[in-house]
């Protein structure tokens, strides 16, 4: 169903949920009506008329949404839509089911069409997403039944090879497009969803600046957030630390404009075990040639860097733009892509196991959608860090921990989330063939900083 559908303009009771994050990452009241709305015109398409059923399976989506989602939590509505569609499923309405799926893929191929119209809006870079399609098709891997076949034919190292080919030629164009400003340029702001690449990308392209005598300083954001009792709380009663509001943002904004004024301040810094921040700990200056490099989840929002002028800071977006088709002819999730990278990540690099990662990604997903996504269009520049290999890479290391993920999850009603993400990354891997051989893989290589090997030290 189209997001409207869900989305209305005042709230009604019945659920434990009051809002819904949009795909646009546009917080909105929820509705349950509008789960009854959408139930009944999907049977209304597969020949039904019976409105009380749809009140009573919009009754259990609700009641199965409250079990999944906590009190206060802001789920999204493809989140919302997976529930409805699994209720439709285990109540034997097929035919509904169906006709639900239909035409929620209808709809998605209108906003396709709509969005080659509007970008700017959709917060979609949509000329960066044809041209690593374009790339793709130049390179026969625009589906994982052509990267098959490469592999098959003995030729995936090659597509391994033009693959870092092609990231490393970006790389030298945006740092060429950062020293060409650098007479005027002070801030670099870098920003991108949990495992887009930012580290290894962000290091790469410091190394192309000090070829030209550019250095990177790092201003640790970390040491701006507030005292923990001043700090919002999310929807467990924890201290929120993803929220703009946990960081002092007027003292940001005071630092970075005299950093980049050419002045001298003292940092703070704020320490993790006490929940407090001790003022005025760190010098900090720039000298010439240093150019002061801000990451963080929010340096795209407006209110970080507000008092810094538009021509002395250049904001760069990293994100896993994956164009990569599946057996059903639908693009790879980039979300999908990320967490896959991120478990692969964790169970070597932080001692975290991939079932871990999966059932705490809704939590990532949230802070992206609400603090990421809707500026996207603030960007100046759009930088893909996917790569058109990793899917067979990427699976070597990570299949044999999916089926039981799955399964585990299944039994659990309260990981209805974690199980519907679990068997759609499950599906996908199951239709790509394994490429084992890392060696053809360079030591330099982004996608090293979540597979290890790295010559790189994170």
């Amino acid at each position: 169903m189209s997001s409207e559908m869900l989305f209305p303009e005042n709230e009604i009771s019945g659920t434990k949920i009051k809002e819904v994050i949009k795909r646009d990452g546009r917080v909105v009241a929820f509705d349950r009506n509008k789960i009854t709305d959408s139930i009944f015109r999907a049977a209304v398409g597969a020949g039904g008329s019976d409105m009380e059923l749809a009140e009573k399976l919009t009754s259990e989506t609700v009641k199965i949404i409250n079990a999944v989602f906590p009190a206060g939590s802001t789920p999204g509505v493809e989140e919302i839509q997976d529930v409805i569609e699994k209720v439709l499923v285990e109540n034997r309405h097929y035919k509904t089911a169906k006709a639900y799926i239909l035409y929620r893929a209808e709809h998605a191929r209108m906003r396709e069409e709509k969005d080659q119209r509007i970008v700017v809006e959709d917060n979609v870079p949509y000329k960066v997403l044809w041209k690593v399609f374009t790339w793709n098709v130049d390179h026969s891997c625009e589906s994982i039944d052509k990267i098959n076949r490469r592999i098959a034919g003995g030729n995936f190292p090659r597509l391994v090879a033009e693959a870092e080919r092609a990231y490393h030629e970006e790389i030298k164009k945006v740092s060429a497009k950062i020293a060409g400003a650098a007479k005027d340029l002070k801030l670099v702001i870098v920003a991108g969803p949990s495992s887009s690449g930012k580290t290894t990308t962000t290091t790469k392209i410091a190394e192309q600046l000090k070829a030209k005598g550019l250095n990177f300083v790092m201003l640790n954001v970390d040491n701006y957030f507030k005292n923990l009792d001043e700090h919002p709380k999310d929807s467990y009663g924890d201290h929120d630390f993803e929220t703009p509001e946990a960081l002092d943002m007027e003292l940001i904004n005071e630092h970075i404009l005299a950093l980049v004024s050419g002045k001298a301040v003292k940092t703070p810094e704020y320490d993790f075990k006490t929940g407090r921040r001790r003022l005025e700990v760190f010098d900090m200056k720039l000298a010439p040639g240093e150019i002061l490099l801000l990451d963080s989840l929010h340096g795209l929002s407006p209110q970080m860097t507000a008092s810094v002028p538009h021509g002395r800071k250049f904001k760069f977006y990293i994100e896993a733009l994956c164009q990569t088709k599946d057996a059903g002819g639908e693009f790879v999730r980039w979300a999908d892509l990320r967490m896959l990278r991120r478990m692969a990540r964790d169970s070597w690099h932080r001692a975290y196991n991939p079932e871990q990662t999966v059932g705490h990604w809704h939590y990532v997903r949230r802070s992206e959608k609400k603090y990421i996504v809707p500026y996207i269009s603030k960007a100046d520049y759009i930088f893909n860090g996917a790569l058109s290999y990793e899917l067979p890479v990427l699976k070597t290391f990570l299949y044999k921990y999916l089926k039981p993920i799955v399964n585990k999850f299944k039994s659990d009603p309260g990981k209805l989330d974690a199980y519907i993400r679990a068997k759609r990354i499950f599906d996908l891997l199951t239709e790509v063939d394994e490429f084992k051989d890392t060696d053809s893989i360079p030591k330099n290589s982004l996608i090293r900083e979540f597979i290890g090997g790295s010559s790189y030290n994170y």
